[in-house]
């Protein structure tokens, strides 16, 4: 398979399987950049012997949302400068392989990838900014509406299968276990008669008929 593609490109198409690989890909990548954090820290000696892994299996898109939210930015000036290198680096890279797999996904469900924006990217700002609108009831249709989506989105990505064969966006990303499958499996040869039995002309001796072949 060919990996920049997969994880870094958005034309094609893939499946279910490695949309959800793709997401544990992220989350080792989270937890390996975790402890890379924790290694600085501990030889600059401001950190403790404990090393601790987090896993994160959203692609980090909490964190992206952030970035929109003025009231993040006031609590950059406590946050240690080996943290904010690490966390936006890598988020940086994992919202490149998850846009790259999730629009792939959507061309597997022959879907154009701005669907992403409705089912991912309008959820999870409404979620962001939820704390700051009022407790009337004129936001619960909103608040419905934004997870309905994010609801379909998930159901779209990662339960329901893909086009069977070609689409406007390519092949089908099944078609060659289906041939490979196939091809490893060939169809029993039949015993074929007129092969292995040959008409004897009439002689002195023996009578003639059929007879097997010799080495057949």
């Amino acid at each position: 398979m060919d990996w920049t593609w997969y994880l870094f490109r958005f034309d094609g198409r893939i499946n279910r399987a490695l949309l959800w690989q793709a997401l544990l890909i992220v989350a080792l990548l989270a937890g390996l950049l975790g402890v890379i954090g924790q290694v600085i820290h501990l030889l600059n000696a401001d950190g403790s012997l404990k090393l601790s892994i987090k896993l994160d299996f959203d692609f980090g898109l909490d964190d992206l949302f952030k970035l929109v939210d003025p009231r993040t930015y006031r609590s950059l000036a406590s946050f240690d400068r080996t943290d904010l290198i690490l966390k936006s680096s890598g988020l940086s890279l994992f919202l490149w392989i998850f846009l790259a797999t999730a629009i792939k996904r959507l061309h597997d469900r022959d879907r154009s990838g701005w669907w992403i924006v409705l089912f991912f990217f309008v959820p999870g700002l409404f979620s962001q900014f939820s704390d700051l609108l009022p407790d009337a009831s004129w936001v619960l249709p909103f608040s419905l509406a934004a997870s309905a989506l994010w609801l379909w989105g998930i159901i779209e990505l990662f339960i329901v299968p893909g086009t069977a064969g070609h689409n406007r966006f390519g092949p089908d990303p099944l078609a060659d276990f289906d041939d490979g499958s196939a091809s490893a499996a060939p169809p029993a040869k039949s015993w074929d008669q007129s092969r292995e039995i040959e008409i004897v002309p009439p002689r002195a001796s023996p009578p003639g008929g059929m007879h097997v072949k010799r080495g057949a």
